[in-house]
């Protein structure tokens, strides 16, 4: 079983550009971002929480220091110097993202950031289901751990809710054995003799009726009152 529980975060007052943008994103303009991480675990604490929220203040610090009236330019942006030299003249707080900028990358640095964190934090029992960034209410970007291959906890007996292959195969053989729908490929190919039999059979009473026509008909008496003034 799997519990989740969903913490709202106040990322800070961000300026950043698109700086490969055709429109007027390339210009450096700003957000207050807001973030909603979903945590999720299969065993609940002591007090049968997923993650005690009071205890996040100093993972809601890194998010603050990252994105707390600072600048956070591209790490490829052609203009990097430039804002570099802003930064070392204390004209803005700058920030360098490798992966590039924008509320998608936001998302993927808090959903990374938040999953070390947590995982640390909580030996492994807790981990970052999903993470989703807001510009404001009508923009925002999601970021979550794609579906395993395995699964991340074992599905113990009796609790999952899916048919397993044994239960499939039991149920359809009772089906199949109760409808006459089950049959292997000689009991088939013995139906299919039996039915071509019969057909045969059928076909060769047929030719030994009687034949139906003029032929072999007798056509019987023709006028009983011929030659008498009843006929």
């Amino acid at each position: 079983m799997i519990y989740t529980s969903s913490k709202r975060f106040e990322l800070g007052s961000t300026a950043f550009r698109q700086p490969n943008a055709d429109s007027h994103c390339k210009f450096v303009h700003g957000y207050q971002l807001n973030a909603e991480i979903t945590f999720g675990c299969s065993e609940l604490d002591s007090n049968n929480w997923v993650y005690d929220f009071g205890a996040l203040k100093e993972l809601k610090g890194i998010f603050n220091n990252q994105f707390d009236h600072t600048l956070v330019i591209a790490a490829n942006d052609p203009l990097l110097d430039i804002f570099k030299a802003l930064n070392e003249a204390s004209g803005a707080d700058l920030r360098i993202m490798e992966g590039g900028v924008g509320i998608e990358k936001f998302a993927e640095w808090v959903y990374k950031t938040a999953d070390t964190y947590i995982d640390e934090t909580t030996e492994g029992r807790v981990w970052v289901e999903n993470v989703t960034v807001f510009e404001h209410g009508n923009n925002s970007a999601s970021c979550s751990k794609g579906l395993p291959v395995n699964p991340p906890v074992p599905i113990e007996e009796g609790t999952s809710t899916y048919v397993t292959h044994e239960q499939f195969e039991e149920t359809w053989k009772k089906w199949a054995s109760e409808n006459n729908a089950f049959s292997t490929q000689e009991e088939r190919k013995e139906q299919q003799e039996q039915q071509e039999q019969q057909e045969q059979q059928s076909t060769d009473n047929n030719s030994n009726s009687a034949p139906v026509g003029g032929q072999g008909v007798s056509q019987g008496k023709g006028n009983w009152f011929e030659g008498t003034s009843w006929g």
